[in-house]
């Protein structure tokens, strides 16, 4: 008899859904990766493709992100443990 987490797991790798899964679970842990301050000016708005795009209070933040993204995207994916996200993209 199979653990119906191991059913789950492979349901979901049949219908394409973990991606989906992961990609959302990406947005939640948003606050927990950048900290406080910079959820503070900023708001995931969604992940398509693995590309993460965020609104951020205005230009100096969008700046700032920018030269952080690589960072941010390493620890995002640290924390998913799988490759989830591959680009950030802030407006």
């Amino acid at each position: 008899m199979e653990h119906i987490g191991g059913t789950l797991k492979k349901l979901l790798k049949e219908e394409e859904l973990e991606n989906e899964i992961y990609q959302q679970k990406a947005i939640d842990l948003w606050e927990e990766v950048v900290g406080k301050r910079i959820r503070e000016n900023t708001e995931p708005i969604e992940v398509q493709f693995g590309v993460m795009t965020v609104r951020t209070k205005n230009s100096v933040w969008k700046q700032e992100l920018q030269l952080q993204k690589l960072d941010i995207i390493k620890l995002l994916n640290k924390k998913l443990i799988k490759t989830t996200i591959k680009d950030l993209r802030f407006i």
